[in-house]
């Protein structure tokens, strides 16, 4: 992941996350929103009008938190909309890097390290050096870094460009997806960080406890219908299908969620 404090590359990153031995997800920097009209969205400013060709997604496949946005890249019909690259999937000394050739390379900009990304927008910059990112060719800025914000946009902002309609966010459910999305966040999403990346005994028990007692509760809820708010596949399914997904073949041992596998779940392993 790595870290920039006023542009210089620093290597402690997780020390400025941790307290008391429990880990806390630091906020994503950029917030502005690529809306139909270019008007501001939830947070930020106006100007980020969805156009063709005008934007440019970093992600890394290794990432749960930007496998969310490709995903909703491929369901909007946006691969021919919205760039891509993609980072080497090992971390290395300075964080998420590119390769010269082949697939893991910088499309945009020929970039070598994904914190030189970050520093074209703003040289001064102070933050982690995350994926995904979502960049304005345009502008030449960064648009946003937080995944639950860009699948949002992915999921609206572009219709009028694409003829996918399909809504997995839609104005009836949104109470209902917000409320799920929570605790799934909390105790799942994040917890398996929690458990990993966790510095005390009483910290590493206590998201554990959380994270296997969030799965118990979405494998009942699961019991009843297909999808967690029924018949209807939402943004909330998509959020928790990156975690899932990874968790029998890397967070059972990486990050010692080991109380149970995903496959000890009827119905999360048939989810």
């Amino acid at each position: 992941m790595g870290m920039l404090i006023r542009g210089k590359l620093v290597d402690n990153w997780l020390d400025k996350e941790m307290e008391e031995g429990d880990f806390k997800r630091m906020e994503s920097t950029y917030r502005n929103w690529v809306t139909a009209d270019g008007s501001a969205g939830v947070t930020g400013t106006d100007g980020f009008k969805a156009e063709a060709d005008r934007y440019h997604l970093y992600v890394s496949a290794a990432c749960p938190w930007a496998h969310r946005t490709v995903i909703f890249r491929k369901l909007k019909n946006l691969e021919n909309i919205v760039g891509l690259s993609v980072v080497e999937p090992d971390m290395l000394d300075e964080g998420w890097t590119f390769s010269d050739s082949g697939k893991y390379i910088d499309n945009l900009h020929g970039s070598r390290y994904m914190h030189e990304v970050y520093t074209r927008a703003d040289e001064d910059f102070t933050g982690q050096i995350t994926v995904p990112v979502l960049w304005d060719k345009k502008l030449n800025t960064i648009v946003n870094n937080e995944s639950s914000e860009i699948i949002r946009m992915f999921n609206s902002a572009f219709d009028g460009l694409t003829d996918v309609e399909t809504d997995y966010y839609p104005a009836l459910l949104r109470q209902r997806i917000d409320a799920v999305n929570q605790p799934v966040y909390d105790n799942i999403n994040n917890g398996v960080y929690r458990c990993g990346f966790s510095t005390t005994q009483e910290a590493y028990e206590s998201a554990f406890d959380r994270l296997f007692n969030e799965l118990d509760n979405v494998e009942n809820i699961l019991s009843g219908h297909r999808y967690l708010l029924g018949n209807q596949l939402t943004e909330a399914d998509w959020r928790l299908f990156t975690t899932l997904i990874r968790f029998d073949a890397v967070y059972v041992g990486h990050f010692k969620c080991n109380l149970r596998r995903i496959a000890d779940y009827p119905n999360l392993s048939n989810y």
